[in-house]
């Protein structure tokens, strides 16, 4: 049985979506972890294809929500505020990662399989730390032989754009000069390709992902902020141009305009990781699983149209 949380998200929707549509895993099979009532009308479809829906909250999680599982799909807690003021470790978003993973394993899971994000294994961004610190308590569950485990880093989502692009409001934007605190090269993926490549791996229990850690990023969409940018102009006809400032200067700037500052100084580290090339992934394995399925990954280009088109 495989325990799969944050299925009503962005990630863990596509990816069940993805198990669905291909037929990679029986439905009686999957154990649906929930935040929201199990009872709710949005899971009834599920109920009716035959997944047991649980309850499980990230704050306090209850091995009652795994049992019976052997394999647990956890998708990282969206509570990006434990981050903020360089929160000590224990206390950031490994805090709900750590106590859900925990639960598990009380609970006799044996595989945990991790979404981690796209950014380098010594990566100074906010945004991946708690990433670092989950995948290290991981990694010193299976050492000791209590957990084996996979870990997938996800690559940035097409979607994504407008907050790298200096949190460009889609709509409604009226800058025609964007700051940003750095640019590079990063490996856009779409969020339904990231499900259908997570699905895969979910459903292969041939053992070979087993203590694996890999990226799955598409190598189609290979773009600057600055090629952001310039699609996000031939879109919309408007001059939208990128201005690279320091990280102190962003964080001013930002606060300036209104926003949080714990927010944008935890935010604003992302930039020096682009800077350094961390984002643009080499690993194949997306690719080559979209390609046996017969599909090819979506471009940002057209992710960009769709957005700004509504």
């Amino acid at each position: 049985m495989l325990a799969l949380t944050s299925t009503t998200g962005k990630l863990g929707g596509a990816t069940l979506n993805a198990i669905l549509k291909h037929n990679l895993i029986p439905p009686s099979q999957l154990i649906i972890c929930t935040s929201s009532d199990p009872s709710s009308p949005k899971l009834s479809t599920y109920k009716s294809l035959g997944m047991q829906i649980r309850s499980f909250n990230f704050d306090h999680p209850d091995p009652a929500a795994f049992a019976g599982c052997t394999k647990l799909f956890l998708v990282s807690t969206p509570a990006i505020n434990l981050d903020f003021n360089n929160a000590p470790p224990g206390q950031g978003r490994e805090k709900h990662h750590i106590a859900a993973i925990s639960a598990a394993k009380t609970a006799g899971v044996r595989h945990v399989i991790y979404t981690s994000l796209a950014f380098g294994s010594f990566s100074g961004a906010g945004v991946m730390r708690a990433h670092l610190r989950t995948e290290a308590y991981l990694k010193e569950l299976e050492e000791k032989g209590e957990m084996k485990i996979t870990v997938l880093r996800e690559g940035l989502y097409n979607s994504s754009w407008p907050l790298y692009l200096g949190y460009f409001d889609v709509g409604k934007e009226e800058r025609s000069e964007i700051v940003i605190a750095g640019d590079g090269k990063i490996s856009w993926t779409s969020i339904e390709d990231l499900g259908v490549g997570t699905a895969v791996v979910l459903a292969d229990d041939t053992g070979r992902r087993e203590g694996k850690k890999f990226y799955l990023a598409s190598g189609r969409n290979r773009r600057t902020l600055k090629e952001v940018a310039d699609i996000v102009a031939s879109v919309t006809g408007r001059e939208t141009k990128v201005k690279v400032v320091s990280r102190e200067e962003y964080v001013e700037f930002y606060v300036g305009r209104g926003r949080d500052r714990a927010a944008v100084e935890w935010w604003s580290s992302t930039y020096e990781a682009l800077d350094r090339g961390e984002c643009l992934i080499e690993d194949p394995t997306l690719d080559g699983v979209l390609e046996r399925l017969g599909l090819e990954a979506k471009s940002v280009e057209e992710t960009i149209k769709e957005m700004l088109s509504h």
